[in-house]
């Protein structure tokens, strides 16, 4: 497993080679600055980082209050945002759910802007991969972007279903573009009310 540890210094958050969100910065410096930060969620499940260029990064859960720290001390905006990838993976889960959370979930996402039909649609493209992966750990409460990738890049998923998800680069880019969906970013409401 990828680690979610990362450094708060100064004006910056830097990245190891070894950390989930590392594929998605340049392999130069892999660390972004506070003026690139849009927004962040140190309450989310897995702490969150989103730039202006719309990537997602994430920081261990036992950071929660340096993220907070580091966006008090450089005016970045803390905003929650719906789990977009939370409703989308939630058939994967160790979990039964009745027909009406079903619906509801759907219900969840049209509202996010994510039709019935789409939802068929990605959940095609990423279940063989994540419940691949989930055999292996068994999570039954909450599974995320973060699994997701993940899931797209763990030796224990096999290499044919990972292969299904397309080009890395791309299927990143897809995965936070659909993470990014809720969130007005001409005004940065999420319509869901989940804004902070």
């Amino acid at each position: 497993m990828m680690t979610l540890q990362a450094t708060f210094t100064g004006d910056r958050v830097c990245f190891g080679d070894d950390h989930l969100s590392a594929a998605d910065l340049p392999a130069a410096d892999r660390e972004v600055l506070a003026t690139e930060i849009r927004d962040a969620d140190p309450t989310a499940i897995s702490p969150e980082i989103r730039t202006r260029a719309g990537v997602t990064l994430f920081v261990s859960a036992t950071q929660r209050e340096e993220l907070d720290g580091f966006c008090a001390a450089h005016s970045i905006p803390i905003r929650r945002r719906f789990d977009v990838w939370a409703e989308l993976l939630e058939p994967y889960l160790d979990t039964e759910f009745a027909d009406d959370e079903h619906r509801a979930t759907i219900a969840r996402l049209e509202l996010a802007g994510i039709p019935a039909d789409e939802v068929a649609h990605i959940r095609e493209r990423v279940g063989p991969v994540v419940h691949a992966y989930n055999v292996k750990v068994w999570e039954w409460v909450h599974l995320g972007l973060p699994d997701l990738l993940e899931a797209a890049t763990t030796r224990f998923v096999p290499q044919h279903l990972r292969a299904g998800l397309g080009d890395l680069t791309e299927f990143r880019a897809w995965t936070m573009t659909v993470a990014d969906r809720p969130v007005d970013r001409a005004t940065g409401d999420d319509p869901t009310g989940q804004t902070r």
